[in-house]
């Protein structure tokens, strides 16, 4: 419950925020952060900046909660919009790399950071529109914030195992290697995503990694590997899921069932310039 803790007691997430990260119920998450609360103030536990000793073994935790953090102010646009929280979670990976610059899980994840944050200007047209990464203009692209990233995920792999963030890292950079160079990263990125899986077993990795596998293979192949998340009920309220089971199903020409999949996908989206997307690939397929 340490992530969980930081995010609401550091940050300020409420709870029904930290619940849509970890992909579980507000009311469960609710109810474990006040148990784990009444924990710490039974055991009489106090709240203190740790000695320099005791920094790593509190890693895992800060960069699970810095990451969320981040992907939550990314991931809000419009009227919701946080990006402070985003450049927040930025400066505080910066610290933690100062903090620790031996620690290769640091600057992958400050480095993952930077990536996404890099493309911030491109995610939106003149006009306000959702644009897809394909369809960016890489010209709107921060290179400088891409040539950080790209030194950062160099000393991160130099100087150990890759991690997590290591790996989320280099698939931003295969990205940015077909975008900017014209590479077809497409099987590095897969071959990524099975590194990842295997370290995390994380149904949001099979997703992602369905999702490359259908520009190497085709979407039948990567339908196929979303069937184990269609008993995970999880994947119910997960918006990414259904959209990208829509966009499956429709280049496979399974119309119908694709646009039961692009219908949930909309009911359960809150940005609405990614609802509209979502609405105009609706309405192709239905005039089809």
């Amino acid at each position: 419950m340490r992530t969980p803790l930081i995010l609401q007691t550091i940050l300020g997430l409420s709870a029904e925020d930290i619940a849509a990260a970890f992909m579980i119920p507000p009311k469960t998450m609710g109810q474990r952060l006040v148990r784990a609360k009444t924990r710490i103030r039974d055991a009489g536990i106090p709240f203190r900046v740790p000695d320099p000793e005791e920094l790593p073994g509190r890693l895992d935790a800060v960069l699970d909660a810095i990451y969320a953090a981040y992907s939550k102010g990314w991931n809000e646009v419009g009227d919701d919009a946080m990006p402070e929280l985003a450049d927040e979670a930025i400066w505080l990976g910066h610290m933690v790399v100062s903090l620790l610059p031996d620690e290769p899980e640091a600057k992958g994840m400050l480095a993952l950071m930077l990536y996404t944050a890099a493309r911030r200007a491109a995610r939106r047209d003149a006009a306000g529109a959702y644009v897809p990464l394909e369809q960016q203009d890489t010209g709107l692209w921060n290179s400088s914030l891409i040539a950080l990233a790209e030194d950062l995920l160099h000393q991160a792999n130099a100087a150990g195992p890759s991690g997590r963030y290591q790996i989320e890292a280099a698939i931003q950079s295969a990205h940015v290697a077909r975008r900017l160079a014209g590479i077809s990263s497409w099987p590095a990125v897969v071959a990524l995503y099975d590194h990842l899986l295997a370290l995390t077993g994380s149904p949001v990795v099979i997703l992602n990694r369905a999702v490359a596998r259908a520009e190497v293979d085709g979407p039948r192949a990567a339908l196929a590997d979303l069937a184990p998340l269609e008993d995970d009920k999880r994947m119910l309220s997960y918006q990414p899921y259904w959209a990208a089971k829509g966009h499956l199903l429709s280049r496979a020409g399974n119309t119908a069932p694709a646009v039961e999949a692009l219908t949930v996908a909309i009911g359960l989206t809150t940005d609405e310039a990614l609802k509209a997307y979502l609405l105009k690939r609706l309405a192709s397929l239905q005039t089809t």
